[in-house]
């Protein structure tokens, strides 16, 4: 993966925050997973002044060389507890690999389920449509099919064309040139990849196993279309 690029990962929080310790947890998780050279750090805020002068909007806040990672400030020095979007008091990890994958400027990244038909497909083209110039992007699984006409009908709605994809082995990826895998295997046990990696699994429900009506199922292809996207915007800075 050459060398290795130093990322700090900071920790804000005040005395008695009840998600500090959880926090601190993952950013030592996320940090041991996609390392070296990613360093976890506490910061205690601890009169309104530091919380000001450090932009704090609320305990625990992370921040990726110096960035919150969902990119807030508060001008206002209030010791108060934070809640994210998704309602918690904690962010979700993913938000957190995210900021740090994007801090380590990946170059090839391969997308990595079963079948190579839905989840991969659809964060394969995604990525590609974010990812800047330079960064080379795969998709591929341990027991590849064909793409779904519903991964190709959900990208076509937001302009992405993946028509002329197909479904590959994971045998087929240039080993050499991939240094980040995100596995999207959920219930199911996720494809190996023998190459030297940083590996992140982000585990999405497979929306080719939602029975129903079609319509029923396109909306799961779009909700897993929608969520990758929200993800894949954090790592290429979208």
């Amino acid at each position: 993966m050459g060398s290795e690029q130093r990322v700090r990962i900071e920790v804000l929080v005040f005395d008695g925050c009840p998600h500090a310790e959880a926090a601190l947890r993952m950013a030592e998780g996320v940090a041991a997973r996609l390392g070296p050279g990613i360093t976890p750090a506490r910061v205690d805020v601890d009169t309104p002044e530091k919380a000001a002068e450090l932009g704090f909007p609320g305990s625990p806040s992370l921040r990726v060389n110096g960035a919150d990672i969902e990119g807030k400030t508060a001008s206002a020095g209030r010791l108060c507890c934070r809640t994210y979007e998704d309602g918690s008091g904690a962010p979700p990890e993913w938000l957190l690999e995210a900021a740090v994958l994007r801090a380590l400027a990946p170059r090839g990244v391969l997308f990595l389920c079963v079948a190579n038909s839905a989840r991969s497909q659809l964060a394969e083209g995604i990525a590609r449509s974010l990812a800047p110039a330079g960064v080379t992007v795969w998709s591929a699984g341990s027991q590849p099919t064909r793409v779904r006409p519903e991964a190709i009908a959900a990208l076509d709605e937001i302009g992405i064309d993946i028509s002329a994809h197909r479904s590959k082995s994971v045998s087929e990826i240039p080993a050499g040139q991939v240094d980040t895998v995100i596995t999207l295997c959920g219930e199911e046990e996720c494809p190996v990849f023998l190459g030297k990696a940083r590996r992140l699994h982000w585990g999405l429900p497979d929306p080719a196993g939602v029975g129903g009506s079609d319509p029923a199922r396109a909306d799961a292809f779009r909700r897993t279309r929608d969520e990758l996207r929200r993800r894949l915007a954090v790592v290429f800075g979208r």
